[in-house]
């Protein structure tokens, strides 16, 4: 004989009815699945004190690499600058003839003022032996070691 659903089962003259489950009532309430409000207010307190401690040490960290840059900048043209005056016997009249005459790839972006314009060259002694002797920016304020960004 076939067990089944409806059929009899081992003999003893039941019948299998299937399983059914009861409706829940509107009176029981069910599991939500969307957050309330205190556990959403819990989560953007916890992201808050994380942000208050993470950005300040992102933006002295940005402030940081921005001095970083330009040391290395002002390094990286003075050098130009010294290696045109003992190829050429002389200093170069302008920025861009570092440029043209392949000293430099091209004139670098004061990073703190970022712009190209704001370089401040300074003259030599002699103005017969050309007008740039030495670079620096041209941004206000002070660094993070209390030096001033003119006098670098």
């Amino acid at each position: 004989m076939k067990k089944g659903r409806g059929t009899r089962d081992e003999g003893r003259g039941e019948t299998r009815e299937p399983f059914l489950l009861a409706r829940p009532s509107s009176l029981v309430p069910r599991p939500s699945k969307a957050f309330t409000l205190i556990e959403l207010l819990v989560v953007m307190a916890i992201i808050a004190v994380l942000l208050t401690i993470a950005l300040p040490r992102y933006f002295h960290s940005v402030d940081k690499a921005k001095e970083a840059v330009l040391r290395q900048d002002l390094s990286q043209m003075r050098t130009a600058i010294d290696q045109y005056h003992a190829d050429r016997g002389k200093y170069p009249d302008r920025l861009e003839d570092l440029v043209d005459g392949k000293y430099l790839r091209s004139i670098p972006q004061d990073p703190i003022t970022e712009s190209m314009t704001s370089w401040v060259a300074v003259a030599p002694s002699d103005s017969a032996l050309g007008r740039v002797y030495d670079i620096k920016s041209g941004a206000q304020g002070t660094a993070m070691d209390g030096g001033r960004y003119g006098d670098w």
